[in-house]
């Protein structure tokens, strides 16, 4: 399966590219996918009945909520580690620090090596629409997945070289 992402030709309005049509790429999302839903998927996969899965998914959901707002980060299995984290003003003195200068709390995910590495090997299918919204290209990569990651320092990518611009037979919101 590749991941799904449209190029949509839009008018800049702001930046270097101001007046000018440029094409903007994002993710294509399918849908959300319920709470439901995956309880039932993961019931399935683990052999387990669907009450059992939706206890421990319940208790597991708990006991993150209650790590994650006492500061601890917390080990999200086969996903990474999620924590709390805030933004603030800051101020010069000591004696103006106080609660109120928290302009927001956040929860912070970070992804597991390999939840990465499984997003980086996976092909992408880019569908390119014009300004009317008409479909005007596809392609889909063909290469290994080393797309800019700026962790790595790797900015300019590699072996994209447009992969294959033949429609694929795949639309958008059929199937899946």
């Amino acid at each position: 399966m590749a991941l799904k992402v449209k190029a949509q030709e839009k008018l800049q309005k702001i930046g270097t590219y101001a007046g000018k049509y440029r094409y903007i790429m994002m993710p294509e999302l399918y849908t959300s996918l319920s709470q439901d839903k995956v309880i039932k998927e993961a019931a399935l996969r683990s052999g387990v009945s669907k009450g059992i899965m939706q206890a421990c998914w319940d208790a597991a959901g708990e006991v993150i909520k209650a790590w994650a707002t006492e500061g601890h980060s917390v080990a999200l299995p086969g996903l990474g580690t999620m924590r709390f984290g805030l933004r603030a003003k800051s101020v010069e003195k000591v004696d103006e620090v106080k609660a109120g200068l928290i302009t927001s709390r956040r929860i912070i995910f970070t992804p597991a090596v390999e939840l990465k590495d499984e997003l980086a090997g996976t092909a992408i299918q880019i569908t390119c629409y014009d300004r009317d919204g008409k479909e005007v290209k596809r392609v889909t990569s063909t290469d290994s997945g080393d797309i800019e990651d700026p962790e790595s320092g790797n900015q300019n990518g590699g072996g994209n070289g447009g992969g294959n611009t033949q429609p694929s037979g795949d639309v958008p919101g059929e199937g899946d």
